[in-house]
């Protein structure tokens, strides 16, 4: 018997959880803590992402087969160097590996070393230091925090203002705590985003199909950062010779670079792109499945997730290939009103009885948890309702057409999910 664990509560978590559950390999998954629309494929564990010791004795006693991670954070910890040290499998980078996502400074020296495309940048820890560069330099810049900050570390600064109050944040007021103890001041780059997600077996590479991510709140890109309002996959902006100079300038000299520091990646990376005139630039790096990319591409493999993770972890990669519905996704995250800044838990989750979960449409649970046979709101992103369409005009009509049925007190989305898409389409 094949039991997997999907370590993480979110969106994601779910996604991956179902497309596993989808395996004719996999008998059983476990999630933990997971969330739930988890509990109705698989059985919720009650073990935090952050708990490592205990995940890991838990895949011990239940012989897990494969467990899989879903966050950051446990990436970077070492959660891989645990798992392996005991022999068990766990898809992922180990904590070296896992710096790329860790360390924004790490990641632009990998890139420097691998010639990758990305923005020019400066490091800075003292910010009267920071602050005479921002003085003497022209706007627009982006300043980030060189650690991890769930996806809020970065600010587009338009004004001279704007970057030194970023920079007070991080370096003075100790916004993010350690992780802000660097900080990189980089050139804006112009040009639409996108991302590319790739399986890596320390050598080879398998690109998955592309997405578009939305990070500000509200629509028209206004408002603070989230950890993304919605995607659709494909991304029109990544056109078939855009895909390749990915897969050659930044995805293998990437992992070649790793490799000359004794560093051997093995896992999902995930790049964050910026394509602009010059070709596609990258912005990060994720050690990790992206949320909500991973409910938009996942729901568009038709290959066995479980069959090629375990091609990934054995280094038998150099001849997998993904089948793919050519039909295009969306998904639109509904969050609770006053997310990402403040917001409230425990609003009853109306309406989703009324949808039939399937392989043209889906709802993922993501800060969500039953209580009786109530689901509540349990977090700031709350569901990911993703269709599918014959074009991408369709898929995003069919999402929104299932976002009308769904209710609870203050929810909110956005009303403009794939816009680009379409007008890169004409």
């Amino acid at each position: 018997m094949v039991s997997v664990l999907v370590v993480g509560g979110g969106g994601r978590e779910h996604a991956i959880a179902w497309k596993l559950s989808e395996s004719p390999e996999v008998d059983k998954v476990f999630i933990a803590p997971g969330n739930a629309g988890t509990s109705l494929i698989g059985e919720n564990v009650d073990i935090k992402a952050s708990e490592i010791e205990k995940l890991a004795d838990f895949a011990e006693k239940e012989k897990i087969n494969l467990t899989v991670v879903g966050p950051e954070a446990p990436l970077v910890n070492g959660i891989v160097d645990e798992f392996e040290k005991r022999g068990l499998k766990i898809f992922g980078p180990n904590k070296q590996a896992a710096m790329l996502e860790g360390s924004k400074l790490f990641a632009k020296k990998i890139m420097e070393e691998g010639n990758v495309p990305t923005a020019r940048y400066k490091a800075f820890t003292d910010y009267e230091e920071a602050a005479s560069y921002i003085e003497e330099s022209e706007a627009p810049f982006v300043i980030k925090a060189d650690g991890l900050a769930a996806g809020k570390g970065v600010t587009v600064a338009n004004s001279k203002e704007e970057a030194l109050n970023a920079l007070k944040e991080m370096l003075v007021d100790k916004k993010f705590r350690e992780a802000g103890n660097t900080v990189l001041i980089e050139e804006f780059l112009e040009g639409e985003e996108a991302s590319m997600l790739s399986f890596i077996d320390g050598e080879n590479v398998v690109l998955l199909e592309s997405s578009q991510d939305h990070k500000r709140a509200f629509d028209g890109d206004k408002g603070p950062n989230t950890g993304g309002m919605g995607a659709y996959s494909p991304a029109p902006i990544i056109t078939k010779e855009t895909r390749q100079e990915v897969l050659e300038k930044i995805m293998k000299p990437t992992v070649k670079a790793l490799k000359e520091k004794g560093i051997k990646y093995k896992g999902i990376l995930y790049a964050g792109l910026m394509v602009t005139k010059e070709g596609p630039k990258v912005l990060e790096f994720n050690v990790r499945f992206g949320d909500p990319e991973t409910q938009a591409v996942l729901f568009r493999m038709k290959s066995d997730l479980y069959e090629l993770m375990m091609k990934t972890i054995n280094e038998q990669l150099s001849n997998a290939s993904i089948e793919w519905d050519q039909r295009p996704s969306c998904c639109v995250i509904i969050a609770s009103g006053g997310y990402p800044i403040k917001y409230e838990k425990g609003k009853e989750i109306k309406g989703l009885d009324s949808i039939e979960n399937n392989f043209n449409q889906y709802v993922f649970h993501a800060g969500t948890k039953k209580e009786r046979d109530k689901i509540l709101t349990n977090g700031g992103r709350v569901l990911g309702v993703t269709a599918k369409g014959q074009t991408i005009e369709e898929s995003i009509k069919n999402a929104y057409s299932l976002v009308e049925k769904i209710s609870f007190e203050k929810a909110f989305y956005r009303k403009d999910i794939g816009k680009k898409a379409i007008k890169n389409n004409k």
